[in-house]
């Protein structure tokens, strides 16, 4: 699926290319899902241009069978069925993926819908996990509650023994999210989440904020946050110029934290992928986490796939078969 020009989904075409050439330490994967992520709708309309060097069609985790190995790959076999986490090219028949980038897909979870997993496993464990460091007895408030990314937090916070607080903008999206272990309920249309974490935790506020608003909700989720509490920015869907109250956040000890995933140097990004592996893969196989998909389009159809995430009426992961 190529962006000959930057628009909207339409955009998207589908077009015979060149197979991706593997480097030595690359595998390639014949594709049977790719998972749709904010990111690419970014990408599509012109805003998020790929790394340097990375593949320049859209597509930022994929399922399927390991075709050919670089000539520096161990640990992998031809015919291996695997899930991974990519800077590009993953809405394709094929893509190259180094090795580093690799999670084998779980026992329990079909091919297709391992396709749900890499980003949001990474994106949640590198983030809530490695960065903001959320503790067993703490408390989390997830934006965007219902999200791909956020029906993985609430498992994995929930998996941890943290408390869950979540914000989602319809009583279904509520529902979905009470049903994955969310016990603070917020409906952001009609409820100031400032105002319900603070009567939910006695004033407190909470440890850790995962938020995919940026600027909209900056001055508010200081407000949210504990003392010591920790406000991780993953996403800028409400701006990305807000004024940011410095004596608030030294009266809390408080952190303000933004991070992006596709453009991190490839170390760290196979650091998260052992880690997500060591940590996320067991709650996985065990049944206490699952990956959440919405509904799956042909790659021919991605057009179609992007007009439903863009709706916002998802609730999990939008996926692309081939």
């Amino acid at each position: 699926m190529t962006i000959p020009t930057p628009g909207d989904a339409d955009a998207l075409v589908l077009a015979d290319v060149p197979t991706p050439e593997t480097k030595a330490d690359e595998v390639l994967v014949e594709v049977a899902a790719a998972g749709i992520n904010r990111a690419d709708l970014m990408q599509r309309q012109g805003f998020y241009p790929p790394p340097p060097g990375s593949s320049t069609y859209p597509g930022l985790e994929v399922s399927g069978t390991i075709s050919a190995l670089g000539s520096g790959v161990a640990g992998w076999a031809v015919g291996d069925e695997v899930c991974a986490l990519l800077s590009g090219g993953g809405y394709a028949e094929q893509v190259a993926v180094p090795a580093a980038q690799l999670l084998p897909v779980p026992t329990g979870v079909s091919l297709v819908d391992a396709a749900a997993l890499p980003e949001v496993a990474c994106t949640v464990w590198s983030n809530v996990f490695m960065t903001a460091n959320l503790q067993p007895g703490q408390t989390v408030l997830i934006h965007g509650g219902s999200s791909g990314i956020g029906t993985m937090a609430i498992q994995l916070a929930r998996a941890v023994g943290a408390r869950v607080a979540v914000t989602a903008g319809t009583a279904s999206k509520l529902e979905a999210c009470q049903a994955l272990g969310a016990e603070i309920l917020v409906d952001y249309r009609e409820q100031d989440f400032v105002e319900v974490l603070a009567a939910q935790t006695q004033g407190r506020g909470v440890d850790v904020i995962l938020d995919n608003m940026g600027a909209k909700y900056l001055a508010r989720n200081v407000s949210a946050l504990a003392v010591n509490g920790r406000l991780v920015i993953i996403g800028l869907q409400g701006g990305v110029k807000a004024e940011l109250d410095l004596n608030a956040l030294l009266r809390k000890c408080a952190a303000v934290i933004a991070t992006s995933l596709r453009g991190r140097p490839a170390a760290e990004k196979a650091a998260i992928v052992a880690a997500v592996r060591e940590h996320v893969w067991p709650l996985i196989e065990s049944g206490t986490v699952r990956p959440v998909v919405h509904r799956t389009f042909p790659l021919a159809e991605a057009a179609a796939a992007h007009r439903e995430l863009e709706a916002g009426a998802n609730i999990g992961k939008v996926l692309l078969t081939t």
